[in-house]
């Protein structure tokens, strides 16, 4: 994909890696993803929407978001998971 300047990253979630749900692929863009409400942009205040953290499949390009507290970290390819994430 040709949006993304930086080389995909790895992902764990809880501990565990993760995988995309669509097309299984590891490798994973991230970027920071605007939760947008109809009220907030009616009078033009999206720039206060929450945020989430978005995991883009380097594959098939699926967007995975994450709102949560428990947010997924992220690792280089070269380094690989953490010890017992696979």
């Amino acid at each position: 994909m040709g949006l993304f300047r930086s080389t995909p990253k790895l992902a764990t979630v809880l501990g565990r890696a993760f995988r995309c749900l669509v097309c299984g692929c590891s490798e994973f863009w991230d970027r920071e993803v605007k939760l947008n409400t109809s009220a907030a942009e009616f009078f033009d205040l999206a720039w206060a929407n929450r945020s989430a953290l978005g995991l883009i499949c380097a594959r098939c390009g699926y967007v995975h978001e994450f709102a949560g507290r428990d947010k997924p970290e992220l690792w280089k390819l070269d380094k690989g998971y953490p010890a017992g994430a696979e």
